[in-house]
């Protein structure tokens, strides 16, 4: 199992920024993807990007596109996600995942190791 811990959340105000980090250990996982979800009150967990071992393939949920921004280390140890021009819809726990097959998508059925989540606040 893929040991995942997810740090860097906080409040913000709407408009800024915060960089969330993903430190995976435990047994070798050469190959897997890793993404990011998130899931506010009340709403149904949504795919936010996922990134290849190499870190050259990525993907984002649409909606997305142009604020946040997934990247890996070059240990592939540890991801991050860059979120920028935060909003109030932004608000949610954010959760890292990891995905032994490859792909590198947001099915999150797909992905087998998960981590307890860091809390997002954007206020207005």
């Amino acid at each position: 199992q893929v040991h995942l811990v997810e740090s860097g959340g906080g409040l913000v105000q709407a408009g800024g920024s915060l960089r969330l980090s993903c430190a995976a250990s435990g047994r070798t996982f050469s190959g897997y993807t890793m993404g990011w979800f998130r899931q506010a009150p009340g709403k149904e967990r949504e795919f936010v990007a996922a990134i290849g071992w190499s870190g050259t393939r990525t993907a984002y949920a649409e909606a997305l596109k142009g604020r946040f921004a997934i990247s890996r280390d070059g240990a592939k140890t540890t991801i991050y996600l860059q979120m920028n021009s935060l909003k109030p819809e932004d608000t949610a726990v954010y959760y890292c995942a990891a995905d032994r097959h490859g792909v590198v998508d947001g099915l999150a059925s797909r992905y087998e190791d998960w981590g307890q989540g860091t809390q997002v606040t954007v206020s207005s």
